[in-house]
């Protein structure tokens, strides 16, 4: 099977952003870190934005933000134009999980979800969109292929990823002729951290992931590089004539 592409190979064979100042979100951990490493390798200025930027890739601008937070992406994105001039590509990538059916849902998490997932997609989206008008740019969002079909309990975190996704095409119809392209991810199960955090939570964890395991056809969880190349691509000039699409990388889930 072929592996995932690293970095250093990447920055060996192309240099697709070479010159352009890009924005990611969540990447302090899994796909919004290999995201920036990736925009890195590919001649990209990145800022890396996370609640604890301590641990985004060496060689980013590091800064903290919530991205629930207005002022936090408002000054996230004007520290971006401040460094580098303008913004080419923002990627709103941050966004945290949520285990529970409607009853089991408080009104809390609900709104906790959505602050982060739907509301900092939003904002970034709104941020990003200001500073590209005139220039253009490339905006990619982090949907999942739960915000495409039903998964068990994962109520408030499967409503606030099709959020995401009707958000993006909204705004790639609204923008198109500002030459700004907005395109999401879905991805499926991805063996991240976070993930790994939410196998740790349950009674037995082993049980959790070959379940979860179990339900990908392709047999395997996803690997946060192939998805980061995924929103790379939509965010390159490779994805020229791309805006609107939710673009799936879930192992097979939503083909069944």
């Amino acid at each position: 099977m072929t592996q995932p592409t690293t970095a250093a190979a990447v920055a060996q064979s192309t240099r697709r952003f070479e010159g352009r100042n890009v924005v990611v979100t969540g990447a302090g951990s899994g796909i919004g870190f290999e995201m920036a490493q990736l925009f890195l390798a590919e001649g990209a200025s990145v800022v890396a934005a996370d609640v604890n930027p301590d641990s985004v890739p060496s060689g980013t601008v590091p800064v903290a933000a919530d991205v629930s937070n207005e002022g936090d992406v408002e000054a996230l994105v004007a520290t971006a134009v401040e460094q580098f001039g303008r913004l080419d590509v923002m990627c709103n990538n941050a966004g945290i999980g949520s285990t529970t059916d409607v009853l089991g849902c408080t009104v809390e998490e609900w709104d906790r979800v959505f602050a982060v997932n739907a509301r900092g997609v939003f904002l970034g989206t709104r941020a990003a969109v200001r500073h590209m008008l005139g220039t253009g740019g490339a905006i990619v969002n982090t949907a999942s292929v739960a915000g495409l079909v039903g998964l068990r309990d994962r109520a408030a975190y499967c409503a606030s990823k099709g959020a995401v996704v009707t958000l993006t095409k909204q705004v790639a119809i609204q923008y198109a002729g500002e030459r700004i392209r907005c395109n999401c991810i879905c991805p499926g199960t991805v063996d991240s951290p976070w993930v790994g955090r939410l196998m740790d939570a349950t009674d037995d964890p082993a049980a959790t992931r070959a379940a979860l395991v179990a339900r990908q056809p392709l047999g395997r969880l996803g690997n946060p590089n192939e998805v980061a190349r995924a929103a790379l691509y939509l965010a390159s000039d490779d994805a020229s004539f791309v805006t609107g699409t939710a673009l799936v990388i879930d192992g097979g889930i939503a083909a069944g």
